[in-house]
């Protein structure tokens, strides 16, 4: 194991979406990030949006290609690692910008794009999302999604999907399937978070919870720490086991100015049952856990995992070696 006991640590993200800019990529290498899984389109945007997402992802890999690679397979993530360069994973937090034809799936996979959700927080034509009301299940073109997915040999993703809709996911996927970044709703009461019986079933598919460190998913009365993040992580051990517990930061390093961030989640927020019910503590200065307000702060993780008692294998697992398993397992490695 590489692990710098004073501070770096190799870390995969399973949920990253700083901005993609050379400073950005050289922060997140500082922090002992060696690959994440990138939120490569904007949720709810269209076909054609989307794939110009992709084309500026793919422009700028290639102007910075001594710091970042877009990277399809475990061995081209242990590559790019090696050669000391951030592997970036194409995903997507939502798969409506190809919900008028499932078989774009077959073009999506070919373009390298590897783990996906089927819907954020709305409805779309394969199921609910997880601020729907009522929430459903799975649409028919859901199921058939789902299958699809298992074909090509992606990771179904399902941390923005209602209950309903996980639980689907979960009775029906024939490979692992992941919450790249939710927490233990027993612990924040938020509905981004998952019960206790969803930890279960997702494990028992093999796949992963990812401890996120977005404040609102954290604790909604007080800012949460370091420690916070820590009795999530214990949560989900407790009931999941330790091979099922994963990390996806959803750091938006970078992303949002000042202004876009108020509007966003100031006083008449996008996702109030998200973001409205947080404390007066949630605010633009607030908008991060107090040690992880940059990607190169990740080793900071490490070290509270370590002060609660985490030993150098236990940390291994939680923060990179769950989901290069779960993505080897899907992607047929």
């Amino acid at each position: 194991m590489d692990a710098n006991m004073s501070g770096t640590y190799p870390i995969l993200d399973g949920l990253y979406c700083a901005t993609l800019t050379r400073d950005q990529f050289q922060r997140t290498l500082a922090g002992g990030v060696f690959a994440g899984n990138l939120t490569a389109v904007n949720p709810g945007d269209d076909l054609v949006a989307s794939m110009n997402s992709l084309a500026s992802l793919m422009r700028i890999v290639a102007e910075n290609s001594d710091l970042a690679r877009i990277v399809t397979s475990v061995a081209e993530i242990k590559r790019a690692k090696a050669d000391g360069v951030l592997g970036i994973i194409i995903g997507s937090q939502d798969a409506t910008f190809m919900q008028d034809n499932l078989e774009m799936l077959r073009v999506l996979h070919r373009i390298g794009l590897r783990i996906l959700q089927p819907v954020y927080n709305a409805q779309n034509r394969f199921g609910s999302g997880g601020l729907v009301d009522p929430p459903r299940g799975l649409t028919r073109e859901g199921f058939e999604w789902v299958a699809m997915m298992n074909e090509l040999r992606m990771v179904t993703d399902i941390s923005h999907a209602s209950y309903p809709t996980a639980a689907d996911v979960l009775r029906i996927s024939k490979r692992p399937v992941i919450f790249s970044h939710s927490n233990a709703r027993a612990l924040c009461d938020s509905p981004r978070n998952i019960p206790d019986e969803l930890v279960r079933a997702v494990a028992k598919t093999g796949g992963t919870v990812g401890i996120t460190m977005w404040p609102p998913l954290l604790a909604i009365k007080n800012q949460p720490t370091l420690d916070v993040f820590v009795d999530h992580i214990d949560h989900m051990v407790n009931l999941a086991g330790i091979e099922h517990v994963a990390f996806g930061s959803d750091l938006s390093e970078g992303t949002k100015t000042r202004e876009v961030w108020v509007k966003l989640y100031g006083s008449n927020p996008l996702w109030p049952p998200v973001t409205g019910i947080c404390g007066e503590w949630y605010t633009y200065e607030g908008r991060a856990t107090p040690g992880f307000f940059s990607m190169a702060e990740a080793g900071n993780l490490v070290q509270a995992l370590r002060r609660r008692g985490y030993k150098e294998d236990a940390v291994e697992k939680l923060m990179s070696a769950n989901l290069l398993r779960v993505y080897g397992e899907v992607w047929g490695e």
